[in-house]
């Protein structure tokens, strides 16, 4: 896990000595829009997963399964956005550094990043999965859902450590000017995602899970 963070630091340096898009001189307008429009489309894409799951589960299982994936999409899409919000916190201290050409500061940026996501994905895990059927109740989910529901939201919150890789990693990506490989991973791990559903859904029959 250390490794692939050492290698985005990396990959900050390099970058912020040859970006993409050099946000600190020139005309901004097409600049900005050039940065901006991958960090929306890849945002959509990380809120389409769930949508994913409830497309493949709405075609292939029974209506208890749609109605336990449909119940946690209120939920997810809060995790999804807070870390898409706290990510953005890295983004502004790392860009803040490469701004200043501090490379001090960019790796004492991105290794602080490091140590607050390895705590913050701790805590998350551990809390999701014995909090997660907590959660539905109080969101007034049906008896004949729950139960699926919260195995469904427990395998969520037990890979939610891979979330957090791609928030922090494509967060500090960016502060940099780099938005298209963020983009390009999250292209690929919706179709990786697609494919699997179809696989354990329909070939392995393993339902919400």
């Amino acid at each position: 896990m250390h490794l692939i963070y050492v290698r985005i630091y990396l990959k900050v340096i390099t970058l912020s000595k040859t970006a993409d898009i050099d946000l600190t001189s020139g005309s901004l307008a097409k600049k900005i829009l050039l940065f901006t429009i991958p960090i929306i489309l890849s945002n959509i894409f990380q809120l389409l997963f769930n949508a994913c799951d409830l497309m493949v589960i709405g075609r292939f299982s029974g209506d208890d399964s749609l109605a336990a994936v449909g119940s946690t999409s209120s939920l997810i899409n809060l995790i999804v956005n807070l870390f898409i919000g706290v990510s953005i916190g890295a983004n502004v201290v790392v860009a803040n550094a490469v701004g200043q050409r501090n490379e001090k500061k960019a790796f004492n940026a991105v290794h602080t990043a490091i140590l607050f996501s390895i705590i913050l994905r701790i805590i998350l895990t551990f809390f999701g999965i014995f909090t997660s059927r907590l959660w539905l109740e109080l969101l007034d989910t049906t008896a004949e859902a729950i139960d699926k529901a919260t195995l469904y939201l427990q395998i969520y919150f037990g890979g939610i450590i891979f979330n957090l890789i791609y928030n922090y990693g494509s967060s500090i990506l960016r502060a940099v000017g780099e938005t298209k490989k963020p983009l390009l991973y999250m292209l690929i791990s919706g179709v990786v995602n697609l494919l699997l559903n179809l696989l354990t859904v329909i070939v392995f029959r393993l339902d919400v899970a």
